[in-house]
């Protein structure tokens, strides 16, 4: 009895160790095994997967073939809003914000695919999946900013020579950012873009100082994107690392100027060669 309290400690280390230095492979939570009382009210339904940080693999790619990009997951962490100074001699600055949105801000089953050139650059273009959220965050002065986060129509290019996906490889590019609030929405006077009126009656309808409020717009912003890949699982064909972003906040159908939002965050994915 007097030897089993060591013992378990002895066990309990070389456990740790066998974790820590077995090899890094990539592991990811599978939702497909939990239950909904298991994901209910967690927060995991609004978590990626995860890449062991001590996998540093590649997958290899050749110039001139395809790959297909599976299961993309983006996971924003930290959310800022440029704001202008009171002081003119000073610069906008960003600010960080409290996220008000809850368990609904990350992007997933994206897909897309990656493409190589002859000079060894890749290009990764997104296609299609969950890649939109609605999000609001909160200055600390108490001012909300709510902004569409999205990579609707990601085109990531890289720097060429590149013959494999591994830790030095990122992908910069722009991508669109729709209209917050759609062309059916309603304002509190009734007005909208093809439903409801067209404009306020009485003074709001002809004084210039109103026009941007009456006249309806979706406009179409354009966004900023870094993806930095930083955990490669050659085996599995899996991708880990961590994103920037800097996107238009909401016009409020275009009564107001949107002000810049920069998102930070973790991202995963699975790379698949086409056949």
């Amino acid at each position: 009895m007097r030897f089993r309290l060591p013992a378990v400690v002895f066990l309990s280390l070389c456990l740790g160790f066998l974790t820590l230095f077995g090899g890094g492979a990539a592991w990811a939570v599978d939702k497909s095994q939990l239950t909904y009382d298991d994901i209910l009210n967690t927060g995991l339904a609004n978590s990626c997967p995860e890449i062991s940080s001590f996998t540093r693999g590649t997958i290899a790619v050749e110039p001139g073939a395809a790959y297909t990009v599976t299961d993309f997951c983006m996971e924003p962490r930290q959310f800022f809003v440029k704001e202008e100074p009171l002081n003119k001699r000073q610069e906008a600055e960003f600010v960080e914000g409290k996220l008000l949105t809850r368990y609904t801000t990350s992007l997933e089953q994206i897909r897309g695919q990656i493409s190589v050139s002859q000079d060894g650059a890749l290009t990764f273009k997104e296609q299609d999946g969950i890649d939109f959220q609605p999000v609001t965050v909160q200055l600390p002065g108490g001012e909300e900013v709510p902004f569409f986060f999205t990579i609707k129509s990601f085109v990531g290019k890289t720097e060429p020579g590149f013959t494999s996906i591994n830790s030095s490889t990122d992908f910069v590019g722009a991508y669109k950012v729709p209209s917050y609030r759609g062309a059916g929405f309603l304002d509190p006077k009734a007005r909208g873009v093809y439903t409801g009126y067209d404009n306020a009656v009485a003074l709001p309808a002809v004084a210039d100082a109103f026009k941007k409020t009456n006249v309806k717009q979706t406009p179409i912003g354009k966004g900023e994107l870094s993806l930095q890949v930083t955990q490669v699982d050659g085996e599995t064909g899996e991708i880990g690392g961590i994103f920037e972003s800097v996107q238009p906040s909401d016009t409020d159908l275009g009564a107001k100027e949107p002000v810049d939002v920069k998102i930070r965050g973790v991202f995963y994915a699975r790379v698949e060669t086409d056949a």
